[in-house]
């Protein structure tokens, strides 16, 4: 049994266990969207970011994927913790400013005005439809490609995918997508 300390409470957790799923267990809120239990951990959102550490030797790490570790010191609502979520928060509102979701988190977290350029985009790059598609349907049929700002998720060469499925695997589990997506054409 691990022992570590959350927001000033003493709490255990099991082998194996990161932060965010010792935090849920113990009923504390912190927000995700690229974490979907079942799907192994990605950290793409990064809403997810926790204040490890203590005194001025502090880091921000995404608790989705730091693991659950003895004598740890973690603030899930630090100043720190939601300054970065809002920057984050505002970022995704610039990608994707038509998404209710994002529109909902924006609301939550207070941020009224976006200062990044809107690009109206219908992807985060979250990765959930993709870790659906290979790890609980069994199929690959889509996947990232390009790096940087060209990132995106397709099919293959941009082709109708022979080994997709159409299960709805991908617009079932997509924050963004809100029942738009078509699925691979």
């Amino acid at each position: 049994m691990i022992t570590m300390r959350i927001d000033d409470l003493d709490v255990q957790a099991e082998e194996g266990w990161t932060i965010l799923e010792t935090c849920r267990f113990y009923g504390i809120d912190i927000p995700t969207l690229c974490y979907e239990e079942g799907l192994s951990a990605y950290g793409a959102c990064r809403l997810c970011l926790v204040e490890i550490g203590e005194g001025t030797n502090t880091k921000l790490v995404s608790s989705c994927t730091y693991p659950a570790q003895n004598k740890l010191h973690i603030r899930t609502h630090s100043k720190r913790v939601g300054d970065a979520r809002k920057v984050i928060i505002e970022l995704m509102v610039a990608r994707c400013p038509n998404s209710r979701t994002i529109q909902d988190l924006a609301s939550k977290y207070g941020i009224q005005k976006v200062r990044f350029h809107q690009k109206h985009e219908d992807c985060i790059l979250c990765g959930l439809c993709v870790r659906m598609c290979k790890e609980q349907m069994m199929s690959g049929a889509i996947d990232f490609i390009g790096r940087g700002k060209d990132r995106r998720v397709t099919t293959p060469f941009d082709e109708k995918s022979d080994i997709c499925r159409t299960c709805g695997g991908c617009m079932y589990i997509c924050p963004i997508c809100e029942l738009r997506c078509q699925g691979p054409n």
